[in-house]
């Protein structure tokens, strides 16, 4: 049946806005909002205290770890660590974190942790402002629910709207959507949000500042009354402080200031090889060539970093190796040789790319490009922290170079090819 939004809209109009259906906002939470009021720069007051360091420790279903191990994961960031499990509890949330602190898995696992796979209708709402951003989150959410019996559907425009009229109606748990077209959709009866659990707003200020705000009320008007809403916004101005208060009931609140990593001072080069078997011969001849201070490799799983250890030693070659399957005293004792000196080359996953500083690192080599983007300024910031120049070395097969053009373009840099007088740029 053919209905257009205008005439769904007026024939749905007289239900009760959800504003009225929720609880009023506590006096600390009106309060809260009062002093952010005074100043949109202001970072929010957080109060959760409880930070859980690991994946394991969350309650997550065996599946669903596989499938965060799986995409390179090894241990949770700052956000991951406070805010997976207010969501998994149905808490509201108000969380301020910038982009590439993890915010993006934090509610794609908080979602599908929540998930019953039993019901077919829409369990999870995501919004994003853009298409680009919707498209990346529900490649994220798809990576992390591959073992898992949880569909995902991406919902924007530009779009054949047949398409997701026929795949909403016949029922998806987690819908992925900007908010035009996902507006769109239930005022068209083909997305239900009659059973949703869960409604989560990413990049709200850029949502709310690019003009979206009635299409996110007008949502929220068809929403039922115990649905959680999740916020996440890097800036809390005004139009994002009236969302928790018109539609949020005593929210969590957590703060994630993002790590001050720049790539100034860092020269960024890529190697351009036909085949991933040549990355194992480029590495030795750089080795040879190089004077090293110190350098970290960053392969993305935990048994090619083994491999590679293996492969490097048996050509004589001094590394170490580091990685989530090795016990904790064993990972100490080589971050403290690695710190010291005594050890020159140290090969790892992701687990290194956050939170270490290592004042020495003159070399990174992205033997295998990051898994997400996020995480590309987590490895080779390392190497200008404190001042100190850097220099990032990316191993690409044929397959790569579109991510690292997306590198690009995510953090406004240029990466060119790596030029024969490397021996002086080191």
């Amino acid at each position: 049946m053919n209905v257009t939004s205008t005439d769904t809209y007026k024939e749905e109009e007289s239900r009760e806005p959800f504003e009225n259906n929720h609880l009023s906002p506590s006096k600390e939470i009106l309060q809260s909002n009062h002093d952010l009021n005074q100043d949109d720069d202001r970072d929010l007051t957080s109060n959760w205290e409880e930070v859980i360091e690991d994946f394991d420790d969350m309650g997550l279903s065996d599946e669903l770890l596989r499938g965060i191990y799986a995409y390179g994961y090894e241990r949770p960031s700052a956000i991951q660590q406070r805010a997976i499990r207010p969501t998994i509890l149905g808490k509201d949330l108000i969380a301020q974190a910038q982009s590439g602190t993890g915010k993006t898995a934090t509610f794609a696992i908080g979602t599908l942790a929540s998930v019953d796979t039993s019901i077919r209708h829409c369990q999870s709402l995501i919004l994003a402002p853009t298409r680009e951003l919707v498209k990346q989150i529900s490649l994220v959410t798809e990576a992390l629910a591959e073992y898992t019996n949880v569909n995902i559907h991406a919902c924007f425009g530009g779009r054949a709207v047949r398409d997701d009229i026929r795949i909403l109606r016949a029922g998806v748990p987690v819908v992925i959507g900007t908010p035009g077209r996902v507006s769109d959709m239930i005022q068209r009866r083909a997305l239900n949000v009659d059973h949703l659990k869960q409604f989560f707003l990413d990049e709200a200020d850029e949502m709310l500042s690019m003009g979206f705000k009635d299409q996110i009320y007008d949502i929220f008007k068809f929403l039922p009354e115990t649905t959680q809403v999740c916020l996440f916004s890097a800036t809390m101005p005004l139009e994002v402080l009236d969302v928790t208060k018109r539609f949020m009931r005593d929210p969590t609140r957590i703060l994630v200031k993002k790590d001050e990593l720049t790539l100034d001072g860092i020269k960024q080069f890529y190697i351009a090889l036909e085949k991933e078997d040549w990355k194992l011969d480029t590495l030795c001849d750089l080795y040879e060539t190089l004077t090293i201070t110190q350098a970290i490799i960053f392969c993305n799983t935990r048994r090619k970093v083994d491999w590679l250890r293996d492969e490097m030693s048996e050509r004589d070659f001094t590394v170490s190796c580091l990685h989530g399957d090795m016990e904790q005293n064993e990972r100490d004792l080589v971050m403290r040789e690695f710190r010291s000196g005594s050890s020159r080359v140290l090969i790892t996953t992701d687990i290194l790319a956050r939170g270490i500083d290592i004042q020495q690192v003159s070399l990174v080599i992205n033997f295998d490009l990051p898994m997400n983007r996020e995480n590309y300024i987590h490895r080779i910031g390392r190497s200008g922290r404190f001042g100190r120049k850097g220099v990032s070395i990316n191993f690409l097969t044929n397959g790569d170079v579109r991510y690292l053009r997306d590198i690009e373009q995510f953090y406004a840099t240029q990466i060119e090819e790596l030029p024969k007088n490397v021996r002086d740029l080191i």
